[in-house]
């Protein structure tokens, strides 16, 4: 160890090889950072035909093809090097950059921990060169036969950097981030040809088209007739692009796209912004898509200030934040039908018919004070109040000594004893008058919602839903390790077609959901064929329960501590189970409430909520002293 003394240095620069996986640690941390990364790269060669070809989502190969300008053999050496670039040559270009590359260190940070070939021909060039470098050490350049343009074959990613590998995703996870990178090169430049071809299928082949038809060969042809143009400008900024009709909303991230100058970025203000553009017409936790352009003069943004340009700087903040909000939601509005709004008199005068007639009452058609009896069905939920607690039924079960404790309580309770019925005589109100929903099962839904009944020491509240879920994850996780789901077969097979994305993930997650009850045949063109069903899934339905399932399964973050078999049967489970909302019948109170205690876990649901409350005859007491 060096003393103060002395004349050795602790500081000391670090070799290229060592340096040059550094920098990779910041650019490229997976294949997906590859596939940007030279596509960017494609675009800025001016080529109106691009192909990506992957193998084993990009662990193995990563090819990017393109018709561009190519390179001649001292700029293949060059492109190697750090901080060597076409881009820029001066700090004041660094002021105004409209490439998508500028740095200079993606390919050598991709070289040094990966096997590169790059082939390229420049149209003025007889032959094309052919370089090949592997973790950062040439190994090859020669010439070679070669169209013009350039081609650029990554290999066996983060090879000599095994940690690197080791924390790399499953191939159905590492592919979608893929086709997020490809996505957002797509959709920015819908007058370029895109070929995306993973493990020897084929994924797309986007022909130049406008923007319209670009986002339905992406996501879908149901995308077409639901989107929603935008366009205004300023002086400072022009807005363009996209949005959709609400029922396109998802329960996942991944379908907003914002660019500037045609770059792809993120903008949390900005999203929080249409985000709440959007609240009105979608349910919480559903989030829209859109693709929208900001176009400014590119002295007004720096998108040098994040390691991987994902995010960038207005120069104005407040400025585009407002006129963004403003067009999004004049764009919306307009689609939505929503009419104009006048403070000066729709508000005063709502405000003067509610001090005039009372708040929720409209003027009488007769005239006069607009004084109005209350209204049929008020009154028959008013007195229909005695009918829900009834005194000689509230206690028609006896209850057995507990099982578990309720959340929340200390109250033990069991599950009521069918056919077990209160012996007392009745009073004159139910004489004559058997009343199957409270008299025959001892159950009363409240609000539709919630199930009621007597226990022993006191009253039990059930919510439907939630204990529904329990009562289906149970039984689906049962079939599937057991390898005997109960199915039922379509009378006619239902064919759906898929994003890239969503299918990828149909096909991780065919083996787990055909255990569960799923009979799904894989097609070609991203698309596949429903046979069969869960026999828990109502029929004609079967398409938006799937589609369900997959959004359901995609928003479950990484801190839900389930596996992928549990994850999708808490999916099917969201979506199969008794809506709140529902009207149930007594015989289905009763089914619920059996077949919920029979489960191993009745006082949860697959989340850890409570699907059971207990107040004891003690509190209910106190309530009324």
């Amino acid at each position: 160890m060096a003393t103060s003394g002395s004349s050795e240095t602790l500081i000391h620069i670090l070799p290229p090889e060592v340096s040059n996986k550094i920098a990779a640690g910041e650019v490229v941390q997976r294949p997906a950072s590859v596939v940007k990364e030279l596509l960017d790269n494609a675009i800025d060669s001016g080529s109106d035909h691009i192909a990506v070809v992957l193998q084993n989502s990009g662990r193995t190969m990563i090819q990017v093809c393109d018709n561009g300008c190519g390179m001649s053999v001292e700029d293949i050496k060059l492109c190697f090097l750090r901080h060597a670039t076409s881009k820029i040559t001066s700090v004041e270009e660094l002021q105004g950059i409209r490439t998508l590359g500028f740095r200079g260190e993606a390919m050598a940070s991709i070289a040094s921990v990966a096997q590169v070939t790059v082939t390229s021909k420049r149209v003025e060039d007889e032959t094309g060169t052919e370089y090949e470098i592997r973790g950062g050490e040439e190994i090859r350049l020669e010439p070679a036969a070669a169209d013009n343009g350039t081609t650029v074959t990554v290999r066996n990613l983060f090879y000599n950097v095994p940690a690197r590998r080791a924390f790399l995703k499953t191939d159905a996870t590492e592919f979608r981030h893929i086709l997020l990178a490809f996505h957002q090169a797509a959709i920015a430049h819908p007058e370029i040809r895109f070929d995306l071809d993973a493990g020897g299928e084929i994924i797309y082949r986007l022909h130049p088209k406008d923007l319209e038809t670009r986002i339905s060969e992406l996501f879908g042809a149901s995308y077409k007739a639901s989107l929603i143009p935008v366009q205004e400008s300023t002086s400072l900024v022009r807005i363009s692009g996209l949005l959709s009709d609400p029922k396109l909303a998802k329960k996942t991230r991944g379908e907003q796209f914002l660019f500037i100058n045609r770059r792809p970025f993120y903008h949390r203000h900005l999203n929080y912004i249409i985000q709440e553009i959007y609240r009105d017409w979608i349910q919480p936790g559903q989030y829209p898509f859109y693709a929208l352009f900001l176009e400014v003069d590119p002295e007004m943004v720096d998108v040098n200030v994040h390691p991987t340009k994902q995010e960038i700087k207005f120069e104005d903040e407040r400025t585009i934040s407002t006129f963004t909000r403003s067009v999004v939601k004049k764009s919306l509005h307009a689609h939505m039908q929503v009419p104009a709004w006048n403070p000066e008199t729709d508000e005063s005068e709502r405000f003067a018919d509610a001090f005039r007639y009372g708040f929720g009452q409209k003027p009488s058609e007769e005239g006069g004070s607009g004084t109005t009896r209350p209204s049929e069905s008020f009154r028959k939920e008013y007195h229909g109040f005695s009918k829900v607690f009834p005194g000689h039924n509230i206690g028609a079960r006896l209850y057995g000594p507990g099982s578990g404790p309720a959340a929340d309580s200390s109250e033990e309770i069991t599950p009521p004893f069918p056919g077990q019925g209160y012996s007392g005589s009745d009073t004159h109100e139910n004489k004559g008058h058997a009343s199957k929903k409270v008299g025959d099962s001892g159950f009363t839904q409240i609000h539709h919602q919630y199930i009621l009944s007597q226990t022993r020491n006191g009253l039990f509240f059930m919510d439907q839903h939630a204990a529904h879920k329990r009562i289906i994850y149970e039984k689906v996780l049962s079939e599937a390790d057991s390898g005997l789901p109960s199915t039922q077969q379509l009378l006619f097979p239902k064919n759906i077609n898929f994003s890239a994305t969503d299918f990828s993930l149909l096909k991780e997650l065919q083996p787990v959901i055909t255990r569960m009850g799923f009979n799904i045949q894989l097609l070609s063109g991203n698309s596949a064929m429903i046979l069969g069903v869960p026999s828990d899934i109502r029929l004609d339905n079967e398409q938006h329960v799937l589609e369900s399932i997959m959004e359901q399964y995609k928003s479950m973050t990484a801190s839900l501590k389930l596996d992928e078999k549990e994850r999708v049967a808490l999916a099917l489970a969201n979506k199969a189970a008794i809506p709140r909302g529902k009207k149930l019948s007594a015989e289905e109170m009763e089914a619920l409430v059996d077949q919920l205690f029979a489960c191993d876990e009745p006082f949860k649901d697959p989340l850890g909520k409570p699907t059971i409350r207990s107040m004891s005859l003690d509190e209910l007491n106190a309530m009324f002293r």
